[in-house]
């Protein structure tokens, strides 16, 4: 009962609704194409792990993160019911493939009044046609600022048709929260969608049903382990350690290729363990909102990233 209802994300990448705020004026999120996952030999740094000090294997996953474009900003105001839009300013000049996704004005609209300004947010959009996979249109969504409103405003106007690199957002040994879309599975039954356990042979009438679950008949609670949508759906994933952001291709890019990838063509960032979503999803990334103590702000010293064939010769 923890995520209800189980259905089908609105489209394939997560809206973020909260932000880690920073005490300094920066972008408070990026974004990335997940590219598959390997293995790297680090130097444990853990505190109190029995192997500190000792190398060790760890499954990292290879996300790739091109430059992001600012194609505009909105500005917000408060309303009655929480923040409103209360103007947005594009960028002159845009990028082709944008027309992809949105109808482009052919004008600029006027700026609107700078008064009472409660909040200024990004509007950018990804770059995929400079990362490996083969796709031209991209996606648009919008990234917070921390700061004051001013500085916000100052900060927005500088960014303004121009790019963020995924260095001057996040940074090695930084704790981070994943937001993705999960891999679809399709119409399931219980037993793959809940963990229903299938009952002996000589059971009554089924096996695989959620069993007894009172004298109601058809009328079943909404509680009870059904058969529906599984996969396709938002999660949350928080304090997942960045290990490396890797400017080098060469250093991650397996012999052959990722399998359903290809080949990294741009900056790429290593996650320790593994994270939601198929090949080529978009990945969104935020500061932690509850970071892990226990864990130090150093990343752990990388020996070697495994490159070998993941075509299974």
């Amino acid at each position: 009962m923890q995520f209800w209802p189980r259905k089908r994300a609105k489209r394939a990448y997560s809206r973020i609704r909260t932000f880690t705020q920073s005490r300094e004026s920066r972008v408070l999120g990026f974004a990335g194409y997940k590219a598959g996952m390997t293995h790297a030999i680090v130097t444990d740094n853990r505190r109190y792990s029995p192997s500190k000090g000792e190398s060790i294997s760890m499954p990292v996953t290879i996300i790739e993160c091109p430059p992001l474009r600012v194609a505009g900003y909105h500005i917000y105001k408060t309303g009655y019911d929480g923040l409103r839009i209360a103007g947005e300013v594009l960028a002159e000049k845009q990028e082709k493939n944008l027309s992809r996704k949105i109808k482009l004005p052919k004008q600029a609209k006027a700026k609107p009044e700078e008064k009472d300004i409660a909040a200024v947010r990004l509007l950018v959009h990804t770059q995929p046609n400079l990362a490996g996979i083969r796709k031209k249109k991209p996606e648009l969504f919008e990234l917070a600022l921390s700061g004051s409103p001013e500085e916000q405003l100052a900060f927005a106007g500088e960014k303004l048709g121009k790019d963020i690199l995924v260095d001057e957002v996040l940074s090695e040994g930084q704790q981070i929260d994943t937001h993705g879309v999960t891999k679809g599975k399709g119409f399931q039954g219980p037993v793959k969608r809940f963990g229903v356990s299938i009952r002996a042979k000589k059971s009554e009438k089924t096996k695989r049903g959620p069993g007894n679950v009172g004298p109601w008949g058809g009328n079943r609670s909404w509680t009870v382990a059904h058969a529906g949508q599984t996969g396709y759906q938002n999660r949350f994933e928080k304090n997942k350690l960045l290990l490396k952001i890797v400017k080098k291709a060469e250093e991650v890019n397996p012999k052959g290729g990722f399998i359903n990838y290809g080949l990294v063509k741009s900056t790429a960032m290593l996650l320790k363990g593994s994270v939601s979503g198929p090949k080529k999803r978009l990945i969104m990334l935020t500061f932690a909102q509850r970071p892990n103590r226990r864990i130090s702000g150093e990343a752990p010293a990388i020996e070697s990233i495994s490159t070998s064939s993941k075509q299974g010769r």
